[in-house]
């Protein structure tokens, strides 16, 4: 069984990935479909002010910090190499990094750069949008299951 420091660091992954898991959950089931029943215009021009909310130190601070606890998992398991829980902590890790954290650097914040250089007020906006709604909510599905996996694995390492 994890416990010790080891311990502590894989409950900070479930609790950072869970939490993470949430926020993304939100915007799949609810908040897109929000955003996507307004008027083009309002849509856009509500998004971008959420993509500008978002970066904030208390999100980045559980987004970004769950990866670097997650990278800091998967090293020190490739240090030490536990009996107990390798392959499940190195998958956890896995599942954030690239499922979550790398999606949202390659996939859903070069759509929210595209849409912020766009005047909520014109046609290229508004023909954008639709496409924007569909696309940045697949990969924010990808999002979420990662990140929910990723809770779930590294709980299945503790067990």
């Amino acid at each position: 069984m994890i416990d010790g420091p080891y311990f502590v660091l894989t409950l900070l992954g479930v609790l950072g990935t869970g939490l993470v898991a949430g926020v993304f959950c939100g915007f799949s089931t609810f908040v897109m479909r929000g955003l996507a029943s307004l008027p083009p215009a309002q849509g856009v021009a509500a998004m971008n002010a959420i993509n500008m909310a978002a970066v904030t130190p208390s999100f980045m601070l559980v987004f970004a910090g769950s990866a670097v606890v997650c990278t800091v998992i998967a090293v020190v398991t490739f240090v030490l190499w536990p009996d107990d829980g390798k392959v499940e902590l190195l998958l956890g890790s896995a599942l954030y990094l690239f499922g979550s954290f790398g999606v949202t650097v390659a996939a859903n914040v070069p759509r929210n750069n595209t849409l912020g250089e766009l005047d909520p007020d014109t046609r290229e906006a508004a023909s954008y949008w639709p496409t924007y709604v569909r696309q940045w909510t697949v990969w924010n599905h990808v999002r979420t299951v990662a990140s929910a996996a990723a809770a779930v694995v590294y709980v299945l390492a503790l067990t």
